[in-house]
């Protein structure tokens, strides 16, 4: 890839990030497009994360996505946020304006719920409860799309009753806390199960769960994406439930991003995910959820 003086850049900011794939994402695309452009990993240690962001318009960047553990705390250092990003509170993409401003956004709900239609296209919203494991940040962008989409009732399953008790109170009466040992029980008459948690993922604990009580028909979805067949994907495909891998949330919520710095709408298609997920098979790098 070689890029003249006028190219495009945007970046990802974590730390660390050599994990990221969000570059070899971007960098499929503006190949593909054949964009004058660049995407390059930035590794922002949290104590400069306004420094790093406030040079951006010096250094010519259109933007950037934001990765662990930098989304929270940009949304207090951005100028403007947009109702996403402070319903969820939290920012994973922001977006240099022609003045020079930094506005905020945050994609993650919007990517759920188009792997969701992507890979379960007969689910709907009015079907029946939702299950939602965790009350992380992947949590909070969960929820606000689901409710967003009309889903009536969510079960919020966690192990930290505060944590779980303060992501309820963002979105009221909608949203039940259960207790984890009542996980199982939770899934009775579900018509769909999020798992949010980093369960399941390679270097992380397995996720246990009892799936007895889950309906035949319920759709599961898991966050994680390393592996892209978790063994709850495993359990749920041996019963007979449609299932829906990570792999897509993260592809999808890339979308708007690449669109506001590079101008040009891309799509998510097999060869893309087939070239992203060569690189999660490779063993390359750290594994996650997000960017």
């Amino acid at each position: 890839m070689i890029l003249s003086g006028a190219a495009l850049l945007a970046g990802v900011m974590g730390w660390p990030v050599a994990h990221s794939r969000s570059p070899r994402l971007h960098g499929y695309w503006l190949e593909r497009h054949h964009i004058d452009g660049g995407y390059v990993p930035l590794a922002v240690p949290p104590e400069r994360l306004g420094q790093a962001l406030t040079a951006l318009p010096a250094l010519g960047f259109a933007g950037v996505n934001l990765t662990v553990p930098h989304k929270e705390a940009a949304l207090g250092l951005v100028d403007e946020a947009s109702p996403a990003a402070r319903r969820i509170g939290a920012v994973n993409t922001v977006v240099v304006r022609r003045d020079g401003s930094l506005h905020g956004d945050n994609t993650d709900a919007f990517g759920f719920m188009e792997n969701l239609r992507e890979g379960a296209p007969r689910w709907r919203p009015e079907a029946g409860p939702a299950v939602v494991l965790g009350a992380g940040g992947a949590a909070l962008a969960v929820c606000a799309a689901l409710i967003d989409a009309g889903v009536g009732e969510l079960r919020l399953v966690n192990r930290n009753p505060a944590r779980a008790a303060a992501l309820a109170a963002r979105f009221g009466s909608a949203v039940g806390i259960v207790g984890w040992a009542d996980g199982a029980a939770a899934l009775d008459g579900a018509s769909l199960l999020i798992n949010s948690t980093s369960l399941g993922m390679i270097g992380q604990p397995p996720l246990e769960l009892d799936l007895a009580t889950l309906p035949a028909a319920a759709v599961v979805t898991d966050l994680v994406y390393a592996p892209l067949k978790t063994r709850l994907l495993e359990l749920a495909l041996a019963r007979g439930n449609p299932i829906v891998d990570g792999l897509g949330m993260l592809l999808h919520q890339a979308r708007p991003g690449f669109a506001a710095w590079f101008g040009v709408e891309p799509s998510v298609t097999a060869e893309l995910r087939a070239f992203v997920a060569a690189d999660l098979q490779s063993g390359s790098g750290e594994t996650g959820q997000r960017q």
